[in-house]
């Protein structure tokens, strides 16, 4: 049961992170020699925004689903792991995959919650707040996943250097298609579920 409604999620959110990806490498042609240090800045406009949806959907999937009352760690556990944990993998460590599969020269890997953790770790806490009192899944999600392909991308082109060919395009197509789609259905879907109690 679990595992087709997992498989169903997947295949429904496939053409929508297809499209976020493709927006990427539009946004990656227009600033693809963009200065580090302000590719390093835009990751970190980009990463805190997709924490606080990523809190916000996967506290209201649970609540949502869970019968009866929610305990309060629980959902700070669940909210903080399900967004911190899991938009760490998606923009931060599978771009970084991906920087060292093409050689990037100035590939780094950029964890938030630690670098700027006065920033990244309250704002997961405020999400988990407001879906706390207001849960809600629709607009979060959606702009969760654009937001994570773009915080992916500018984690990427901080590490590029230098125009990129063809197959690179193609190649970062793919770790930010990757990059969104698992660990962003991760987030959202199959992690909250797997803490609701069924009747």
């Amino acid at each position: 049961m679990m595992l087709e409604k997992i498989l169903q999620e997947l295949k429904k959110h496939a053409p929508f992170t297809s499209f976020g990806a493709i927006t990427g490498i539009i946004i990656m042609a227009i600033f693809y020699n963009l200065p580090p240090k302000i590719s390093y800045n835009v990751f970190y406009i980009l990463h805190p925004i997709h924490v606080v949806l990523s809190a916000m959907v996967t506290v209201s999937m649970y609540r949502l689903h869970q019968k009866g009352k929610c305990k309060f760690w629980s959902l700070i556990f669940i909210g903080y792991v399900g967004s911190v944990g899991i938009a760490t993998l998606s923009d931060s460590i599978i771009p970084y995959l991906g920087e060292m599969l093409l050689g990037l020269p100035n590939k780094g890997i950029h964890i938030g919650f630690i670098e700027k953790w006065w920033l990244v770790n309250p704002l997961a806490f405020i999400g988990v707040a407001a879906a706390y009192f207001r849960p809600t899944t629709k607009f979060p999600h959606s702009g969760h996943v654009l937001l994570s392909t773009w915080a992916s991308l500018f984690h990427i082109i901080m590490a590029t250097g230098e125009t990129l060919n063809l197959s690179s395009h193609i190649v970062i197509f793919l770790f930010l298609f990757i990059a969104v789609w698992i660990p962003c259905c991760l987030s959202d879907i199959i992690f909250p579920l797997l803490f609701v109690r069924e009747e």
